[in-house]
């Protein structure tokens, strides 16, 4: 049974910084494509930011130059480096992962809470 685990969230003026963990386990293949989402209340889980298998990246626009993901293969374990935190970043953030290339991954935690206090 595969799990994803996040940690890290938390409460942090703005300007500050924090860092997103999420422990994968249970998956008998490589996860191909790992990303962090976020929803916060009354909107849609938006895409923050994934990284597939080789390493290549991609941001929403609203965090590019802020926030960078990175993901420890032989640890299954991805992460969440966010710097510049504004409060418009509060939300929830999901860890989501997949086996194969989509943009709708299968798995997911059970979320983190980031706030952002101006």
């Amino acid at each position: 049974q595969v799990q994803l685990v996040e940690s890290g969230g938390g409460l942090v003026q703005a300007g500050g910084s924090l860092r997103l963990s999420c422990a994968a386990s249970g998956s008998t293949f490589s996860f191909f494509v790992m990303g962090w989402y976020r929803q916060a209340p009354g909107n849609q889980r938006e895409l923050v930011a994934s990284i597939i298998v080789s390493g290549t990246t991609n941001y929403a626009d609203s965090v590019k130059g802020r926030f960078t993901i990175s993901r420890d293969n032989a640890k299954n374990t991805l992460y969440l480096q966010m710097n510049s935190l504004k409060p418009e970043d509060t939300a929830v953030y999901y860890c989501g992962a997949d086996i194969i290339p989509t943009s709708k991954p299968r798995y997911w935690g059970q979320g983190t809470q980031v706030t952002v206090s101006s």
